[in-house]
């Protein structure tokens, strides 16, 4: 999906309006947080939850499979 807004003033600020349409698919309302990522050159990723979050919480699983020994040796 691909939708053009524009950056306007509000307030003291900048911000972008986003449409029923983003927020729905998104799953995101009114004071929810969202996450911008820039990319290569000038392009932003936008998600409702923290990407890195995902990469962390897998890393952390695997690793503790990987050295489930050594972390129960380490617990006692």
């Amino acid at each position: 999906m691909t939708v053009e807004t524009k950056v306007r003033k509000i307030g003291n600020s900048y911000g972008i309006i986003l449409t029923k349409q983003v927020l729905k698919e998104l799953n995101v309302s009114e004071g929810d947080s969202l996450y911008l990522s820039k990319n290569a050159e000038s392009s932003v990723t936008m998600a409702s939850q923290e990407p890195s979050n995902k990469l962390v919480e897998k890393i952390i699983q695997q690793g503790m499979i990987k050295y489930e020994n050594t972390l129960r040796k380490l617990a006692q």
